[in-house]
């Protein structure tokens, strides 16, 4: 199969092309720079002529370049598109959502059947494009990531804002009262990949059973030995879990075996 990805150097993308290499499928990188995301004609173009089976969309305005409504324009509008044009062409489409459409004002675990209620920011946009791409594509594959923990350096993952946190404050403050969807970035990725493969629909996949950020940063201290300073606060009270049962039931304690 030959596949598209957009954002493909970001910390998803960038573990997602060499997968897909792997399983012997032929990958293109959407680039920028070449295919407008704001010409629609153009980005159709790049998709018939590469002769596309199917599109990963992960991209994020991760590195602004100061555009009007960029953030707005990346995240929903681009999406928007996408998914209209696979419709179009006959493409798989692939959407990666985050657990941030839902606010701190519901508590988890969160089912494919509880509303998002993000109302402002990245939460907020995330949440309507999830709308939009099923008003657009109602054949679409959406799935709900939590943060990801490994990656690149330098990359929006766990480790690296521990490893920030530590450098900039000498303490890694984590709240007892938050417990975070989170995943390994290794676990994550075949999910991912899987999407092409399974029925249109939305889908959310989320390692963490039951520890709180404290017990998880701990423990990931201890497992990739570091030596971060943690500390335990009860400032941020947050059950952001997802659950979803369509999907291969990994535990964080699977990657971090010193978890209670």
């Amino acid at each position: 199969m030959k596949i598209a990805v957009t954002g493909a150097s970001g910390t998803i993308g960038s573990a997602l092309v060499p997968f897909l290499v792997g399983q012997g499928h032929q990958v293109v990188a959407w680039d920028r720079t070449k295919v407008p995301i704001t010409e629609y004609w153009a980005m159709e173009e790049f998709l018939r002529s590469e002769g596309v089976n199917a599109l990963f969309h992960l991209a994020v305005p991760s590195k602004p370049t100061g555009a009007p409504n960029e953030s707005w324009t990346v995240n929903y509008q681009w999406t928007s598109e996408l998914a209209w044009i696979c419709k179009e062409l006959g493409i798989i489409f692939v959407y990666v959502s985050t657990v941030m459409v839902f606010s701190s004002q519901k508590q988890g675990p969160f089912t494919i059947d509880t509303r998002p209620d993000a109302g402002d920011g990245y939460g907020m946009e995330k949440r309507l494009a999830e709308e939009r791409v099923f008003h657009q594509n109602p054949a679409s594959r959406v799935l709900r990531l939590g943060w990801q923990i490994g990656g690149p350096s330098g990359s929006n993952n766990m480790i690296d804002f521990l490893e920030a946190q530590s450098a900039n404050t000498g303490l890694v403050a984590c709240s007892t009262q938050w417990l975070p969807a989170c995943s390994f970035l290794d676990d994550s990725i075949p999910i991912l990949a899987s999407m092409i493969e399974r029925d249109s629909g939305l889908y959310q996949f989320d390692t963490n059973q039951k520890w709180n950020f404290y017990q998880i940063v701990f423990a990931l201290n201890k497992e990739l030995g570091r030596k971060w300073k943690v500390t335990a606060t009860d400032t941020f009270v947050f059950d952001q879990r997802m659950v979803d049962n369509r999907l291969p039931s990994v535990s964080l304690k699977s990657r971090l075996p010193s978890l209670k």
